[in-house]
């Protein structure tokens, strides 16, 4: 990995995207940390500048937030209810209390580690209220009052479809907005679920799109046609409009 990320420079290379297993493994072999790589402690961005600096960035969280946006969906000032406490869900925290979130609760199936990142991120917003639960046992009387739920966990993605980070017992509202990290299948069952009962759902195809775009603006200075990167995105999954 080292030498792979070494080989960026010496190749000519702007930049490029790192992906799951690798995206704390290159941290050690870049030169600089932008601030939200280091409080997600994950790399999906490299940046090489013109003296040849190696710098991890993450547009992971912003990426997210874009596509909240995109879809008409503030959370500032909201009560969030985010599934997961791995990887992809410290990117979704941090973009979430960075964007103003009145309040996030972490659901893990080991409260634990839930805690950990809840104590973490408080450090760094401290006005964002963060509470640890257990998953799916704390969803009844707690996370079916979210006005924002994020599912952060793979549960229900291609081929295990039939898994659901939820618990069936508990309904959704009209008022509430679920969104799953998952696009593959493009409707999970989580997603289902929600429509079903009046919900609106979005899934994770705009937040890999916006993490995209703002990689290629960061190595570019130029902002992408995103519209044309989310066609392109959907035809690859025969969606294409």
């Amino acid at each position: 990995i080292g030498e792979a990320v070494r080989g960026l420079r010496a190749m000519g290379f702007r930049g490029a995207n790192v992906t799951v297993p690798h995206k704390q493994n290159v941290m050690p072999f870049l030169d600089k940390l932008t601030e939200a790589a280091s409080a997600i402690g994950a790399v999906n961005t490299i940046i090489v500048e013109n003296d040849g600096t190696l710098i991890g960035d993450n547009t992971d969280a912003p990426g997210f937030i874009a596509d909240l946006h995109a879809h008409h969906v503030d959370p500032k000032g909201k009560r969030v209810a985010v599934l997961g406490a791995g990887g992809s869900a410290r990117a979704v925290v941090y973009g979430l209390a960075e964007a103003g979130a009145r309040e996030i609760m972490l659901f893990n199936r080991t409260r634990d580690r839930a805690e950990v990142l809840a104590a973490e991120m408080w450090g760094r917003f401290p006005n964002t209220r963060f509470v640890a639960h257990e998953l799916p046992g704390d969803i009844p009387g707690t996370a079916e009052y979210a006005e924002l739920i994020v599912n952060c966990t793979s549960l229900g993605m291609t081929p295990k479809i039939d898994g659901l980070p939820w618990d069936e017992k508990v309904p959704f509202s009209a008022s509430q907005v679920v969104y799953d990290l998952v696009y593959n299948p493009v409707e999970t069952r989580l997603l289902a679920l929600a429509r079903g009962d009046g919900a609106t759902v979005i899934n994770g195809l705009g937040m890999l799109i916006w993490q995209a775009a703002l990689a290629f603006e960061r190595w570019t200075g130029q902002k992408p046609f995103v519209h044309v990167m989310t066609e392109a995105a959907l035809m690859q999954f025969g969606l294409a409009r």
